[in-house]
Order: structure tokens, then sequence, then C-alpha cells
């Protein structure tokens, strides 16, 4: 850890699919400075807590919890909120880049690949926004990816969702705005997790991408938490409405 942001010990976070990836690596950045981290994910996290608990003596608040039901979501940040308090972080994180193409989707798919990485934003941040405004503000963090600026293919529903997510947050934060709630956009580029490596991009297109960043490194998870933190502190306390590329300089912005 570079940067130490004591407004962040004691906040109460609540990070959507905290349990693996970037997820993970945001529950494990946030503890680290002393915050009370709640997440969910679909499976079971109780071996990450067990070395969450480990490593900073204190263990993160865990629900399992499928997004795609919205009830359920809500009723989890609900509970997360009633264990730590009010809700004053919120990053919406989880997601599914599952690959596919035009030709095969079909209506269902697509509304379950929306129902995945771009509905939940909303009622999460609509959950949460009641506690933040008796809190006097928050922070949301919506976690979007720079496929969508790169015309990617193989995955036209993802990359959609991706795209929406920062117009849902140039909306959300002039809507929150008055209410001192701050939302703001965290765009990774190509973050090497376990899951990618094992699953979804092989050695040479690792070696094409980086080709392609200003700065020709490799990067896991742990590149988006020291920018994440920013984001929810008050050292962004004037940032709304913000996409904040982390990328290695791949994509243009502003």
């Amino acid at each position: 850890m570079t940067a130490t942001f004591p407004d962040l010990r004691g906040a109460s976070v609540f990070i959507t699919g905290g349990g693996a990836g970037i997820g993970a690596a945001l529950t494990d950045g946030f503890m680290a400075q002393g915050a009370r981290v709640a997440f969910l994910q679909r499976s079971d996290a109780t071996a990450f807590c067990d070395a969450m608990e480990a490593k900073h003596g204190t263990r993160p608040w865990f629900q399992p919890c499928d997004v795609t039901d919205i009830a359920a979501l809500q009723s989890t940040l609900a509970d997360a909120a009633r264990a730590n308090g009010p809700i004053t972080v919120l990053i919406n994180n989880a997601a599914s880049d599952q690959r596919h193409s035009t030709m095969d989707l079909t209506p269902e798919a697509w509304d379950h690949l929306q129902n995945i990485n771009l509905r939940p934003f909303v009622f999460a941040t609509q959950a949460v926004v009641p506690g933040m405004r008796a809190n006097g503000g928050g922070a949301v963090i919506n976690i979007s990816s720079i496929s969508y600026m790169m015309g990617m293919h193989q995955m036209p529903a993802y990359t959609t969702a991706k795209a929406g997510i920062n117009a849902l947050t140039r909306a959300h934060a002039r809507e929150f705005g008055t209410d001192n709630i701050r939302i703001n956009t965290l765009t990774p580029g190509m973050v090497l997790t376990d899951r990618q490596l094992a699953e979804v991009v092989s050695e040479p297109e690792i070696e094409r991408h980086i080709a392609t960043q200003c700065l020709p490194v490799r990067f896991g998870p742990d590149a988006v938490v020291g920018p994440a933190l920013f984001l929810a502190s008050d050292a962004s306390r004037m940032m709304t409405g913000q996409a904040l590329v982390v990328d290695g300089g791949v994509v243009t912005t502003g």
C-alpha cells in the first residue's frame, strides 16, 4: 500500500462481486485502510473471508447473492447496512464478460447479460442513496471497461452494458449531486486476473494488447485498488460524473 486515506477508516463499504478478481483486490485494499467491508458474490467466499481475517485481523461481511435477483440484491445491501452501518461507499463491480457473437444471441441471452452487467448498477445505487442522504453524502464507483472504447468483438452485449455504465454515471452524478453523493466510473484495461489467465486470454493476445499500451507492462487487479480508494475518499471530493481510466495508456479520453 503506497497511500493512506484516513477518511476511509471505519467507512462502510459495499462491493458487488467482492470475493474474486478485481473485487477481491478491492476488498483487500479497503480493509487495509481500516474500512468495514461487506461484499456479495454468487459462489461461496468462506476461504477468502478466512484469508482476509488472517491478514487484517477483522472479517469482511459476506453474503451469497445473485445480482440478477434485484429483490435479493437490495435485501443484501440492507443486511450489510444493518451490520456495518449505512453504506457510504458502493462499488458496483460484479460483471460477466462471457464471449458471444451477435448472430448467436437470443433475446434471453441478451437480457441475462444486461441483468448482470448493467441493471444491478441502477438498483444497488437506488438501495444505498437513502442511507447516503441521511449520512450527508457518499460515493458510488461504477466499474466499466475500455472494451467498448476499443470496439472489441465477441462481446456486444457486454460492451453495450459497459458503455451504458458511463451514461448512467453521468445521469446519477447530476441526479444525486445535490445530496453530496458522488458517482464516478472506474474503467480498467486488460487486468490479468486468475480467471482471465486461465479461461479467457491467450499469451499471444496478451502480448498484442500490451503492445498498444503506453506503459508496456502486465498488471493485475492490484492496479485498480489505488484509483478506487482515491475515488472513494475525500481526496476526490470535487470529482463526480467522471470516468477514470486505468489501462496503461491504451485509450484517449477527454
